[in-house]
């Protein structure tokens, strides 16, 4: 039987928006992992990736989607519009952040939308 523990307002935190997913990255990316395992966390973000082309080519913005594989590295394109280069850094490294939230860009989307890429 699993011992009782209280559960108090003391046990209540509030983090850093960074902190809170380095804390439990599983809630946004599944487990960390060393890509050993199929739930591991680096093919969702592969996923996310392949979702982002996913969403150009169903706009019309992709032509077709390419992805290899090829000693333990993925690439995925899609020919579509890309990231407008004044942004790529903070696309790809801040949290929230992205072309997806603006209804004249993106009409619809999947994926993480501004979590991972």
């Amino acid at each position: 039987m699993a011992e009782h523990t209280s559960y108090t307002e003391e046990n209540i935190r509030s983090l850093d928006w960074k902190e809170h997913i380095r804390m439990r990255p599983g809630m946004y990316i599944g487990k960390l992992g060393d890509g050993s395992s199929p739930d591991d966390g680096i093919y969702i973000l592969i996923k996310e990736v392949i979702d982002n082309s996913i969403d150009e080519y169903v706009m019309g913005a992709g032509k077709t989607i390419e992805i290899t594989v090829k000693d333990k590295t993925v690439t995925v394109r899609d020919f579509g519009r890309g990231i407008p280069l004044g942004k790529v850094v903070d696309v790809v490294s801040k949290m929230n952040t992205g072309g997806k939230y603006d209804s004249r860009a993106f009409k619809k989307s999947v994926g993480l939308n501004g979590v991972g890429t």
